[in-house]
């Protein structure tokens, strides 16, 4: 099924059983005259906030997302979280009204027959819109062609998965194998197409819409390169991963009924959550301006003292989409540091470093001009540090998958920047890349602010690097 069609049928289904949940209430709650009653709420719009309200709650948790393996237990399963908590949050509010008013109404748990209510309507409507989905797909509605990465043991294995339930909407149409000696052999009646050194033209010539790596261990480097040549490829990137990388927690897991596979996407954020994130970005960064003016003026009137130069250090940084911008903070090292050396990382105690510059980098004021950048939508708060053109092309020779870094605005502060030290060798790059596309896999606002948060705890203690 199309995902815009498949939205538009959960956002209807969804429209009609919380609108009905309500009147069923409504009905036992004022017109049965079964409770008694003290103030009687408007009707129709009631409904209408209470729908909002729960269709913000919905989005929010993610279940509004592309439906991709899920069983129906795991959908009623999700649904009991969400709703629980949308209904402790309305009973709190109802729970403080009351004291404020001083009203003694021991009828307020009686939202919690509206959850029981809830529950039941929007639990059958959500049923029945992923029964009818599963079996559009049986019958061939809305399938989609999956190639699979690797010809071994656990390839022909994830095959014989996908091809025992249909419910899954996946035709697998071809191989794509390591080793050039597998063009040609079958497997239910499925052929290596090619290798993975020309995967792009398979994908275009089977249409494929799912990827699903199924590799070896000792194939590493070569899942790397692949994924680097799907980037631009409007496919969905599955991995059939090993269990040390389920037990370790960096990565989220589906499931194709009992099979575990990893997704592997640009960024999970949907539209709403960017527009949030975009708008927090604005005035978030707006506002540490406004606020920081006095000590933007001290610190520009001491770097002035302190050494020659100009206040501001401008550098040319790669951001989203490969588009190269100039970022701005204050200037922390002594004037032309790099005319000699040419590019190179900062370091701990950098000789470059001005004594105020110390100062400023310490406390991070040296990162308050970076707000600009924020404004402009250059950056965002939070996302993989840009790095210098330099580097971002020496560094994606070294490591295939560093520009999917380049798939999000880059922040001022970010994931990496509070869990490493400085890059002081490729080691340390590769670290902090783990962790920047753990970030761009699992973004949320949620995670955001938990970075954040860890930005404040890392600036009072003086760890983290943010260069």
């Amino acid at each position: 099924m199309n995902k815009k069609i498949e939205k538009i049928f959960v956002l209807g289904i969804d429209f009609l059983s919380i609108n009905l949940a309500w009147v069923v209430y409504y009905f036992l709650r004022v017109e049965s005259g079964i409770f008694a009653i003290f103030t009687s709420p408007e009707f129709f719009a009631s409904m209408i906030v209470i729908y909002i309200y729960w269709v913000l709650i919905f989005t929010f948790v993610g279940m509004y997302k592309t439906w991709f393996a899920s069983s129906r237990f795991d959908e009623l399963t999700t649904l009991f979280k969400a709703s629980f908590i949308g209904i402790f949050i309305l009973f709190t509010l109802i729970f403080s009204d009351d004291l404020k008013e001083g009203v003694q109404y021991a009828n307020r748990f009686l939202i919690f027959i509206y959850w029981g209510v809830f529950l039941l309507f929007v639990g059958f409507g959500r049923l029945l819109i992923r029964s009818i989905q599963r079996r559009l797909l049986i019958n061939g509605y809305g399938r989609r062609n999956a190639i699979i990465v690797g010809y071994n043991p656990k390839a022909l294995e994830i095959h014989r998965t996908i091809k025992k339930y249909k419910g899954l909407g996946l035709d697998v149409v071809a191989y794509v194998a390591v080793k050039s000696k597998n063009i040609g052999k079958k497997y239910q009646g499925v052929r290596v197409l090619n290798t993975v050194d020309n995967i792009e033209d398979v994908i275009k010539e089977t249409d494929a819409k799912e990827v699903i790596f199924a590799l070896e261990k000792h194939e590493d480097n070569i899942f790397m390169n692949v994924i680097a040549k799907c980037e631009n490829q409007e496919v969905n990137l599955k991995i059939v991963p090993d269990l040390y990388e389920i037990i370790s927690g960096q990565a989220r897991t589906t499931q194709i009924y009992g099979f575990p596979l990893i997704d592997i996407m640009p960024q999970l954020m949907p539209a709403w959550e960017k527009k949030v994130k975009r708008f927090l970005d604005i005035v978030i960064s707006f506002l540490i301006l406004l606020v920081t003016l006095p000590i933007t003026i001290i610190t520009a009137i001491l770097i002035k003292l302190d050494s020659k130069g100009p206040v501001f250090f401008k550098q040319e940084r790669t951001g989203l989409n490969g588009k190269n911008f100039y970022v701005y903070k204050f200037r922390s090292m002594v004037k032309d540091a790099e005319k000699k050396s040419g590019p190179v990382w900062s370091q701990k105690n950098d000789p470059r470093v001005t004594r105020v510059g110390a100062f400023i980098r310490k406390v991070r004021i040296d990162e308050i001009p970076q707000m600009i950048n924020v404004l402009k939508g250059e950056m965002s708060l939070v996302g993989p540090r840009p790095e210098r053109p330099y580097f971002v092309e020496k560094l994606s020779k070294e490591f295939p998958l560093y520009k999917r870094r380049l798939k999000v605005r880059p922040g001022v502060t970010g994931w990496a920047q509070v869990k490493h030290k400085y890059d002081e060798t490729l080691d340390d790059v590769k670290t902090k890349l783990r962790f920047d596309l753990f970030y761009i896999e699992n973004m949320s606002l949620r995670m955001d602010f938990k970075i954040l948060f860890r930005t404040i705890f890392v600036v009072l203690f003086g760890k983290g690097h943010f260069e």
